[in-house]
């Protein structure tokens, strides 16, 4: 695809992600930044981790985005006595054949939402590395292929750490993004408790509970799942130009040599930081990829990739000072030359 068809395609692809956006926002209020990662994760194919603490609307925000693409979606409650079979599924005896039949578990669905994931004993985290990066998932003597699309966004809260497992680094590197949700502002907050103040009473058989945002859910989505394969379609035709590749190149490098970690962003980061750009553009309505692109999304990208060594951590040095030097020499970049841009 290329000249107008390929231009048609974005502004349709954008315009989509505008519709999508406008739907979240009638039940979630702000976290705009958060919406633009799980597009970004959804036009990519990409997996998303969410860390925050209690409260700030992570699987709202999830639910809210499924029922807006019409997405088949499925939740998991990791705990710690939760077992791989409750992911992935697992074979039973039928009793009339007197053979053993697959029972397929909740990851076979489109979204798949891991609710505090770090909840999970390890070797149950591990029984997603198969199905995140391969799309597909071993039962028994099977192997079975997964739903497309297939997305898995994970939340954590990286208070509470009594009871939790902190997931490994082939886990974390898995996940294109994590984005840190904050606090809403002021204004924010003011809405959230106005809307909550107005939701009332749902009366049910004989009783009555208070409604929550989540009995506001409505089924009413604004694209189907052919939109979001003309969406992931469109993001391949984003232009990105060599200078661009070569400063995600450099970022990453820059990352495995820098003094204070122990270890840098592997080559997944590479490839994310250029998917990621290219949905980003896409979004936001341009067929080309700029610095603006790669500044917005390396923290999302690099920070869950990258370990402190010892002495560093001793130091008080954070990731978010690191990751601050590592970008210093592409922030003085203010936009792409012409050249570099398609015609």
């Amino acid at each position: 695809m290329t000249g107008a068809p390929a231009v048609a395609a974005i502004e349709d692809a954008a315009r989509f992600a505008t519709a999508v956006r406008g739907r979240v926002a009638k039940v979630v209020v702000g976290q705009d930044e958060v919406v633009e990662r799980l597009l970004v994760a959804l036009f990519t194919g990409g997996h998303l981790l969410l860390e925050g603490v209690p409260g700030l609307a992570k699987t709202l925000l999830v639910s809210v985005l499924a029922k807006s693409i019409d997405l088949d979606s499925k939740r998991v409650q990791f705990t710690v006595d939760l077992l791989p079979s409750d992911i992935t599924g697992s074979e039973i005896l039928d009793p009339r054949s007197g053979e053993f039949r697959v029972m397929k578990g909740p990851v076979f669905t489109n979204l798949l939402l891991a609710d505090e994931i770090n909840r999970a004993a390890p070797k149950v985290q591990s029984a997603l590395l198969e199905a995140m990066q391969e799309r597909k998932v071993t039962i028994g003597a099977d192997t079975l292929p997964l739903p497309a699309p297939f997305l898995v966004v994970a939340t954590q809260n990286p208070v509470e750490q009594s009871g939790t497992f902190e997931l490994p680094e082939a886990q974390l590197d898995r996940f294109m993004l994590c984005h840190r949700l904050s606090y809403p502002t002021p204004a924010e907050e003011r809405e959230v408790l106005r809307r909550n103040a107005a939701l009332g009473v749902k009366r049910l058989a004989k009783g009555a509970v208070v409604r929550s945002e989540f009995d506001v859910l409505a089924h009413e989505p604004v694209g189907s799942i052919d939109d979001l394969v003309a969406a992931m379609e469109a993001v391949q035709e984003v232009f990105v130009s060599d200078t661009f590749t070569d400063h995600c190149v450099e970022l990453v490098t820059r990352t495995r040599r820098h003094p204070a970690l122990d270890l840098g962003a592997s080559p997944r980061a590479g490839i994310a930081l250029v998917k990621a750009s290219r949905a980003r553009a896409l979004i936001h309505g341009r067929r080309y990829v700029i610095p603006e692109d790669l500044l917005a999304l390396a923290g999302d990208v690099l920070l869950h990739r990258i370990r402190l060594s010892y002495e560093a951590l001793a130091d008080g040095v954070t990731k978010a000072q690191v990751l601050g030097e590592v970008l210093r020499p592409a922030s003085a970049l203010a936009t792409l030359p012409a050249t570099d841009r398609p015609r």
